[in-house]
């Protein structure tokens, strides 16, 4: 049995070879050593027919047994797995033939690469700084800010802003990674909490940076707050992404949840880019921003709270479809992981 994988999982099951050991939950199930072997011998070879002689050989090694035998041996694991032999989930039985494992077995990851992680985090930092030079390069433009130097610097500063974003949703992503050994909801919660530790650092070097230039200690910009919203929005993406989903059905999901964040920050009060420039506009003397043009090209009179709350859905959605579009072009990535529950291969 030793050429199966060490650790298979399928359902709220994870099978240790290497352990000899049935887990539900964490929790072990009590096996036979004879039925373990007929499990992973089902397990590793999902998908396909598993002939009576199969089991004799792998199984029995050889020993004469009834078919009796490997019926009880079946029916044990069906009751240790909770199925139905009339409406089965795990083991199917092909009549006169043998045994068929049918359930979702993801990709095995060699331990939820440290590698993948690194590669995933890097894919969301640079994502992130794309996306905040892209939307300080619009917002200087639109915002009419002084010459062509100005804008670059506005670019600039905003794309280092996206790329300590992205690189704190990256990390959230990449340590749940390594700590889940694959991917699942988890992945939500994990760059969630990125987001809002990214949030609050940046909120705070932003308030005291704005502070000591101008004296002004008393700044709302884009926090905590904000960075969960962002992160959960990025996490859902990215958990279609490394499921291998179709890049339709990423792209749709990032635009979704991009769109549900941003607003859900709008109606809570937060801010995000637009906001936290119209912020230092208003509460920094000398500022050489106009960020009320903004609200003018979307056909409004100002910077007006109909105005805030489009920039906040569009700004979210860029963000989370350029962290989603970054995973999906890094290559090869969901191949090499495990696929979440929830969200099969396609």
């Amino acid at each position: 049995m030793g050429r199966h994988a060490q650790i298979l999982r399928f359902g709220d099951f994870e099978l240790d070879c290497e352990n000899r050991q049935l887990r539900q939950h964490g929790a072990p199930v009590e096996l036979g050593s004879r039925y373990f072997d007929a499990l992973a011998l089902l397990v590793a070879r999902r998908g396909e027919l598993v002939t009576k002689d199969s089991f004799m050989d792998e199984v029995w090694q050889g020993i004469p047994v009834t078919d009796e035998a490997l019926t009880q041996c079946i029916r044990t694991l069906r009751r240790a797995l909770g199925d139905n032999a009339a409406k089965p989930r795990f083991i199917q039985t092909v009549p006169k033939h043998g045994y068929r494992f049918i359930g979702a077995l993801p990709r095995q990851a060699s331990g939820a690469p440290r590698a993948l992680a690194s590669r995933i985090a890097a894919a969301c930092t640079l994502s992130g700084l794309a996306a905040g030079a892209a939307a300080g390069l619009f917002y200087g433009i639109v915002a009419g800010i002084g010459g062509g130097g100005q804008v670059l610097i506005l670019s600039a500063m905003i794309g280092v802003l996206g790329l300590l974003a992205g690189a704190g949703l990256g990390a959230g992503m990449a340590a749940t990674l390594v700590w889940r050994q694959h991917v699942d909801w988890w992945i939500v919660v994990g760059t969630a909490l990125g987001g809002l530790a990214i949030g609050a650092l940046g909120n705070l070097l932003g308030r005291e940076g704005v502070g000591l230039l101008s004296g002004v200690s008393d700044l709302y910009v884009t926090g905590p707050f904000e960075g969960a919203f962002l992160g959960s929005a990025a996490g859902l993406a990215a958990w279609a992404a490394l499921a291998g989903q179709a890049r339709r059905i990423v792209l749709a999901t990032a635009l979704c949840a991009g769109a549900a964040a941003g607003l859900i920050i709008f109606l809570s009060g937060g801010i995000l880019l637009a906001g936290s420039l119209h912020a230092l506009e208003l509460g920094v003397s000398g500022m050489q921003l106009d960020v009320d043009r903004i609200g003018s090209l979307l056909g409004e009179q100002g910077l007006t709270r109909t105005a805030r709350g489009i920039t906040s859905v569009i700004e979210a959605q860029i963000f989370v479809l350029a962290s989603a579009w970054g995973l999906l072009v890094a290559g090869g990535i969901s191949e090499e992981l495990d696929a979440p529950r929830g969200f099969e291969p396609r």
